[in-house]
C-alpha cells in the first residue's frame, strides 16, 4: 500500500500541475513564445527525442565524472579534517570561502584555464558537488556514537580497524546523504559550464532554443535535465539501499 501511495501521489501532483499550466495558458491566452501548452512541449520532446538523447548523454557524462571527482577528493579530505584539528582549522574556513563564491563567476576563469573542452565542465561540476560531500562525510565521522568507540577500545582495535569497522560505516548514512545532494548539484555545474562555453549538451541546447525563441524546445531541454537529475538521484538512492545491510545497525542514535 505504501509503495502504491508513493507512486500515485506524485503522479496526481504532476497531473494537477500540468492541468493548471494548460488552463492558465488557455484562459489568459498566453503566447506560445512566452509559455507553450503542455501538449506543445510533449510534441517537441517526441520530435526532438534523438537530439535530446544525444545532448543528454554529454551532460550525463559531465555530471557523473564531475561527481566522481568530487567524491574521490571529498571523502579523503573529510577523513583528514575530521581526524586532525590542525587540518580542520587550516582547510575548513577555506572550504566555506570557496563554497560562498558564485560558481557562475568562476566559470569564465575556468574556461580560460582549461579551455572549452570537457575539462572546464568537469571542473565546475566538481566544484559544485565537492562541498556537500566533504561537509556531510566529516559530520558523520565526527558523530560516531561513543558506545561504538568504547566497544572498539575494549577489543583493542587499532586506528585503522576502528575507522574501517566503526567510524566509516557509522558515517555512511551521512556520506550517502551528501552524495544525493552532490549528484544533483553536479548536473547544475555541468549546465553552468555548457552555458559559458560549449556547443553540446542540454545546457547548450537550452541556449540555442532560447536564441531561436523556440520555447517548446527549451522546455523539452528542461524536461531532459529533470529526468537526468532524477535518474542520477535514483542511482545514488539505489547504492544506499545496497549498502544498508552494512550500515543499517550503525546509525547514529
Amino acid at each position: 500500500m505504501d509503495k502504491i501511495t508513493r507512486i500515485v501521489y506524485p503522479l496526481v501532483g504532476i497531473v494537477g500541475l500540468i492541468a493548471v499550466w494548460h488552463f492558465y495558458v488557455v484562459w489568459f491566452n498566453v503566447p506560445m513564445a512566452v509559455l507553450p501548452k503542455p501538449l506543445a512541449v510533449w510534441d517537441a520532446i517526441v520530435k526532438n527525442w534523438p537530439l535530446l538523447l544525444d545532448e543528454g548523454k554529454v551532460t550525463l557524462m559531465e555530471s557523473v565524472y564531475g561527481f566522481l571527482l568530487a567524491f574521490a577528493f571529498g571523502v579523503p579530505l573529510a577523513v583528514a579534517i575530521s581526524s586532525s584539528r590542525v587540518l580542520n582549522l587550516m582547510f575548513y574556513p577555506l572550504l566555506i570561502a570557496t563554497q560562498s563564491l558564485p560558481k557562475v563567476a568562476l566559470a569564465p576563469l575556468l574556461l580560460i584555464w582549461l579551455g572549452t573542452g570537457i575539462e572546464s565542465k568537469l571542473a565546475i561540476a566538481w566544484l559544485v558537488a565537492f562541498f556537500p560531500i566533504v561537509v556531510d562525510t566529516a559530520t558523520g565521522l565526527r558523530g560516531t556514537p561513543a558506545e561504538f568507540l568504547d566497544l572498539a577500545t575494549s577489543v583493542r582495535a587499532n586506528g585503522w580497524q576502528t575507522f574501517w569497522k566503526i567510524r566509516f560505516p557509522a558515517a555512511l548514512p551521512f556520506v550517502i546523504s551528501g552524495s544525493k545532494v552532490a549528484i544533483t548539484l553536479a548536473v547544475i555545474g555541468a549546465v553552468i559550464g555548457e552555458f559559458i562555453g560549449s556547443n553540446e549538451g542540454l545546457g547548450n541546447l537550452l541556449l540555442v532554443a532560447n536564441s531561436q525563441v523556440n520555447t517548446a524546445l527549451a522546455f523539452a531541454a528542461l524536461f531532459g535535465l529533470a529526468v537526468l537529475g532524477m535518474a542520477l538521484y535514483a542511482a545514488v538512492a539505489g547504492v544506499e539501499l545496497a549498502l544498508k545491510p552494512w550500515f543499517g545497525d550503525m546509525r547514529h542514535g
